[in-house]
């Protein structure tokens, strides 16, 4: 056999070869879309498609059963210049969002720190602590709506025991924001104890070890070791918080309805009331928009600050 008959042959042979490892991978593809196609379906269904309903609705004046009028952008200059409400409910959900997250952290913070504790009982505590975070915020709104009703609420209850007369809570514009405060504190807690936490256990021991061979007091050690090792946490936290802080909803349906007088209307609830109460699904569809654009800025500022605050070990 000559050697142009035996290179034809390999030749032949390694092309056999690369269409049936073509083949081979082609099946191996069709196979694996064939196992997540039900998740893409649903993603493409129930994600992708509402999205570009919502991105073409807030160009129009709908209310979601006739037939959609394109209105272009007045639905966003609407918001600054003719809806007062607008800026109110925005400003109720920052008040809401910088009064709730330092007090969920600093109370996690604290419970983690307990917790991590070796005592006896501590899953317990852990147990009891985490378990509000999971409850159903329906049935938590209405038992905290009737725990601050004035006249026979458990808290004036128990503050008319200490002689002192308590306010109207929920009746009052002045302290219905603060109870719904309260309510989402005590609900949120258990999520940053978890995982700070977890941080915690996870922590080297080295670095304390050498500490207290210097000498430093516990305090000492909790703000110089185990905060700063703490911080890419807080950074989750930060992020993770704030984006839910600002859609804060089933507490503010369940125990106020957004009053009184708009005093606990955020964001989400104005949101709601135009597309459910008013039919005006094009306007709240841009409102929602913006709310998508506020969370994204917020969260890539924060991301790009985490170099000065944020130590990775």
């Amino acid at each position: 056999m000559s050697m142009a008959t035996i290179t034809m042959t390999r030749r032949t042979s390694d092309a056999v070869n690369t269409a049936d490892v073509r083949r081979a991978r082609r099946k191996q593809n069709l196979t694996g879309w064939l196992f997540i196609s039900p998740i893409v379906v649903g993603v493409v269904a129930f994600q992708f498609f509402p999205i570009l309903v919502s991105i073409a609705a807030s160009l129009t004046d709908w209310n979601g059963i006739s037939a959609p009028k394109f209105v272009g952008l007045k639905n966003f200059s609407e918001m600054f210049t003719d809806d007062p409400l607008f800026l109110q409910t925005f400003k109720n959900t920052v008040y809401f969002t910088l009064a709730s997250i330092p007090l969920t952290i600093g109370i996690g913070l604290v419970l983690a720190l307990l917790c991590a504790r070796p005592i006896r009982g501590v899953a317990f505590f852990r147990t009891a602590y985490f378990a509000p975070y999971v409850t159903n915020v329906v049935a938590i709104g209405f038992v905290w709506f009737w725990f601050f009703q004035p006249d026979n609420g458990v808290i004036n209850g128990l503050l008319s025991q200490l002689g002192i007369n308590g306010p109207q809570w929920l009746s009052s514009s002045s302290w219905a924001m603060p109870a719904v405060i309260m309510v989402s504190v005590w609900q949120g807690i258990g999520y940053p104890m978890i995982i700070l936490l977890a941080g915690l256990q996870g922590l080297p021991n080295e670095f304390y070890e050498s500490a207290k061979i210097d000498g430093a007091a516990a305090w000492q050690r909790l703000r110089f070791i185990t905060l700063p090792l703490l911080t890419p946490h807080f950074l989750f936290l930060l992020i993770t918080q704030f984006i839910s802080s600002f859609q804060v909803f089933g507490l503010i349906y369940v125990m106020t309805k957004g009053g009184p007088g708009h005093a606990t209307s955020v964001y989400i609830y104005n949101i709601y009331q135009n597309a459910f109460s008013y039919g005006k699904v094009g306007y709240a569809s841009a409102m929602a928009w913006i709310l998508f654009v506020v969370i994204a800025a917020v969260t890539f500022l924060q991301w790009k600050l985490q170099k000065r605050w944020v130590f990775y070990t």
